[in-house]
């Protein structure tokens, strides 16, 4: 069994225990809880053991970096004033609203359902707060009320807004997620991720040279890597997880979880590409990195020989940067491409994806 396995998660009030002959549920308090063993109210679905309850707690803007690029060297510096650009053309594949998922079982929809409940524990809190300050000094009796019943609309709102997913995966597939896992630090150690959201060419001779000789235009936006998991999710595993803007990727043990804002889908793996390779981008100097390798310099307005245009005063010398390159594909739509300043991460990554043991 994997380190990052636990044998027991919260979600709210509850208590989610995994052992050999299923799950088991509690509730209650420090010296007293009740609860029901592996024989009670559970749905067992999915291959290697993926548990999850039905339900819980009831009835049933982007902030953009722009840059401009050519398959061997792209920009990060603005763009010339006045100079016309190339239109750019979307490049972040399928949204998760439109994807159909494909990993199976009900856990999308248990995920749709705990991200679309309200929750009451602010509104209890701001009514409280009001009603206290509105008759001092019979508020305080108010606000000695409200704190049993905001605790109680506390764990309320996170048991019903929570799915649960108990993992108990074993040989092949166990250490597989274990080598995911751990290689997941070359993302989280990289010290800048950027996803690519759009993309155009560079139509006319001024505007390469006025765009340092690049011969593409990309729009990227900060990523961030962690083993945080969705909001929405309690699960017994650490979830990587690669984020960028209102969206985010989530690696399970057998299926990658996609959300836009507070929708869910998923993608299986065997409908899942993932391919690396390297970039270079044009940064200004005070831009790079400090884990990513400089390979030369250009200039913002350039000759066709490379020499700086001596037309322009301000002519800025920039730095060309090597980046790592990872891009995550499905056939149904789903297409992420990702740029680490950390050299081998993609690959690390990659590699790893590709070797998840079939399914049997």
């Amino acid at each position: 069994m994997g380190f990052y396995i636990r044998k027991s998660v919260k979600a709210g009030p509850f208590r989610f225990n995994l052992s050999k002959s299923g799950i088991g549920v509690s509730t209650g308090v420090p010296g007293f809880r009740v609860g029901s063993g592996p024989r009670g109210n559970y749905v067992h679905a999915g291959r290697h053991g993926v548990y999850y309850r039905k339900s819980l707690g009831g009835g049933g803007t982007r902030s953009k970096r722009r840059g401009t690029g050519r398959a061997d060297s792209q920009q990060g510096s603005p763009r010339a004033a006045g100079a016309p650009g190339p239109s750019l053309r979307d490049a972040t594949g399928v949204e998760a609203l439109r994807l159909e998922p494909t990993g199976g079982g009900d856990v999308v929809d248990q995920l749709n359902e705990a991200a679309a409940r309200r929750g009451w524990f602010w509104p209890a809190v701001a009514l409280f707060a009001i009603v206290g300050l509105v008759t001092v000094p019979l508020g305080l009796l108010a606000w000695l009320v409200a704190i049993p019943v905001c605790w109680w609309l506390w764990q309320r709102d996170r048991a019903r807004g929570t799915a649960v997913v108990m993992y108990d995966v074993e040989d092949e597939l166990d250490e597989w997620f274990d080598a995911l896992v751990g290689n997941w630090a070359w993302l989280t150690g990289s010290e800048r991720i950027w996803r690519v959201v759009a993309e155009g060419a560079v139509a006319s001779a001024g505007q390469w040279k006025s765009r340092a000789g690049a011969t593409s235009l990309i729009d990227r936006e900060p990523a961030r890597a962690s083993l945080a998991g969705p909001r929405h999710l309690t699960s017994n595993v650490v979830v990587p997880t690669l984020a960028a803007g209102s969206s985010a990727l989530y690696f399970l043990p057998d299926r990658v979880l996609v959300r836009d804002g507070k929708h869910y889908t998923d993608v299986a793996y065997e409908h899942l590409a993932s391919m690396a390779g390297t970039t270079t981008f044009i940064e200004q100097p005070s831009a790079v990195p400090g884990d990513a390798r400089e390979t030369g310099s250009t200039w913002q307005h350039v000759n066709k020989d490379g020499s700086p245009d001596r037309r322009f005063r301000h002519n800025a010398r920039l730095a060309v940067v090597q980046y790592d390159q990872w891009r995550v594909r499905s056939t149904h739509g789903l297409d992420w491409r990702i740029q680490v300043s950390r050299d081998g991460a993609a690959r690390a990554i990659s590699t790893t994806l590709a070797q998840r043991p079939a399914p049997s």
